[in-house]
């Protein structure tokens, strides 16, 4: 089984160019089956779960096809229009997005049916906001023997949806089904997240009728249908911001390029709250860090707050910085799993309810770790960078699920970091660096 291996200890320096948002690809992948005609889209990141993805459209009868690693073509034109259409395979249960072709297949079809989603496990994330905002439409939802949703309506009528708590998915979803539906839709308390703006102007761009994404109140016109187009997906942010918090953990000094600086505000805020030095440039933002640095208190919260898919890139950094930081997690209540594998690098991490009390050290030392989820993944091979010695990270499945040439880019900056399928490869990589 492949895992990471790294020698620690180096300082990164040098640029990183970041790849499309998963997130926002995922939708906007899931959207292009809403038209006939074909759709290109451009900077796709080459992740695992985009692939699986595009592999399940495929699935279902739609022509899919790789123009290059990060532009693919879709075209919905030849999914039969079957109540035997069904999204359900080993690989789509892996990822949470195939709930968006939920929202795509009920808005053009007026039938659904798909498997419950996986995903990291990271907590709890129902549906239940995605259901009512079907059943709002004029959708009958059930969720049938073998964990699979079924959504199926004679029509879809606009109506007004008041989203009970801030959701992506629902909001991305319901954005899905409605525009092809019959008269206006109003989406109240929606997500603000740069993906769910991305989503919009993909679906605009196909001709749907969209306003307000990125503020709380969504009004959607339902048109009779949608076109073709070609786009390209936004940077990803979660992707800028672990690197961002590599320069600050490592004490380096990092240019991350193809950036939206906006949408990194609130983790650029922390970095420079804590002593790291942020310079932001049109399209890239650089991080320096000489030194020890400062505690801070950190909440998640939804966007323009400061992200959960941050939250344990930012402990890894806070770890080592001087003083007593909080963080508390709003979002997901799982999210503090990869305390235990910090904790055998050397960090003082005590988790209270749904807060973590960090005490910093001075450094990691190496160790054996296992990644639990793709974010924590990513934050412990921070913590390894970061450390004395060498360390290596198991279950790196979950890494590769959202980022793309994450080992390549890191040795790029520096870092010493090779994917070993064996303890053999792990032995012969620790005497070529040590």
């Amino acid at each position: 089984m492949e895992k990471y291996v790294i020698n620690g200890g180096k300082t990164l320096e040098g640029e990183v160019t970041i790849a499309g948002a998963k997130n926002a690809a995922l939708g906007i992948l899931a959207a292009a089956v809403l038209t006939d005609e074909e759709c290109i889209i451009d900077n796709v990141p080459y992740v695992e779960d985009t692939k699986v993805l595009l592999r399940a459209i495929e699935n279902l009868g739609a022509r899919v096809k790789y123009i290059d690693n990060h532009t693919v073509s879709i075209c919905g034109g030849t999914i039969p229009n079957s109540e035997d259409l069904c999204v359900d395979d080993d690989y789509i249960r892996k990822i949470r997005a195939s709930y968006y072709l939920l929202g795509a297949l009920l808005g053009k079809f007026k039938y659904a049916q798909v498997a419950l989603p996986g995903g990291c496990d990271i907590g709890l994330r129902p549906i239940d906001q995605h259901i009512k905002g079907f059943e709002a439409l004029g959708a009958k939802v059930d969720i049938v023997n073998g964990g699979k949703v079924v959504a199926k309506a004679d029509k879809l009528v606009g109506n007004h949806i008041y989203m009970d708590v801030v959701t992506v998915g629902a909001t991305i979803n319901i954005m899905l089904a409605s525009v092809l539906a019959e008269g206006k839709t109003t989406i109240e308390n929606a997500a603000k997240e740069p993906h769910i703006v991305d989503v919009a102007n993909f679906l605009n761009s196909m001709g749907a009728n969209i306003k307000g994404a990125g503020t709380d109140v969504i009004r959607i016109r339902g048109v009779q249908k949608l076109k073709g187009t070609e786009y390209s997906i936004i940077p990803d942010q979660i992707e800028a911001g672990t690197f961002m918090t590599m320069a600050a953990a490592t004490n380096g000094d990092i240019l991350i390029k193809n950036v939206i600086p906006k949408h990194l505000e609130a983790i650029s805020s922390k970095l420079t709250e804590i002593g790291a030095t942020v310079i932001e440039y049109d399209d890239s933002v650089r991080v320096m860090a000489d030194g020890r640095l400062k505690s801070t208190q950190i909440k998640t919260l939804p966007y323009p707050g400061f992200p959960t898919d941050m939250q344990p890139q930012m402990a890894v950094t806070l770890a080592l910085s001087q003083g007593t930081s909080v963080i508390t997690e709003s979002i997901f209540e799982n999210r503090f799993k990869y305390v235990n594998e910090l904790s055998r690098m050397g960090a003082r991490i005590k988790v209270e309810g749904n807060s973590a009390v960090i005490n910093g050290v001075e450094k990691y030392t190496g160790a054996n770790l296992v990644a639990p989820d793709l974010r924590a993944g990513a934050a412990l091979v921070i913590a390894a960078l970061a450390a004395d010695g060498f360390s290596t990270i198991e279950d790196i499945k979950y890494i590769l699920r959202g980022y793309e040439d994450f080992d390549g880019k890191i040795r790029a900056l520096g870092g010493q970091i090779e994917v070993a399928d064996t303890d053999r490869d792990v032995q012969k990589f620790k005497l070529r660096v040590g």
